[in-house]
């Protein structure tokens, strides 16, 4: 007899007022290992010296994989509805391959 099918799992996902305020970034760092990729998110304001990490995140290989390919489709559907995204310049650096990549 075979058993019967896993009923899928319902997460509820509660999220505190502080951090539905949400935190802006304009600038991105990202690095990985064999087993992680690490992307910071950063406030660069004009003319000052310094900036501020907003958030850190680490993920897996594949859930990064994952985080792509939606954040592909999410972008396909925005330029749809209104228009192509401009693309600001890169800050591109010529030593960022170990030390991971801009945006």
């Amino acid at each position: 007899m075979a058993a019967p099918p896993e009923q899928p799992v319902q997460v509820q996902i509660e999220i505190d007022d502080t951090t539905a305020q949400g935190a802006y970034a304009n600038l991105a760092l990202l690095s990985h290992t064999e087993t992680e990729f690490v992307l910071d998110f950063i406030y660069v304001q004009a003319q000052a010296p310094k900036a501020k990490v907003r958030a850190r995140i680490l993920s897996s290989p594949s859930h990064t994989k994952r985080l792509l390919a939606a954040l592909e489709e999410n972008v396909k559907r925005y330029e749809a509805k209104f228009g192509p995204i401009k693309a600001a310049g890169a800050h591109e650096r010529d030593d960022t391959r170990d030390r991971g990549n801009y945006l």
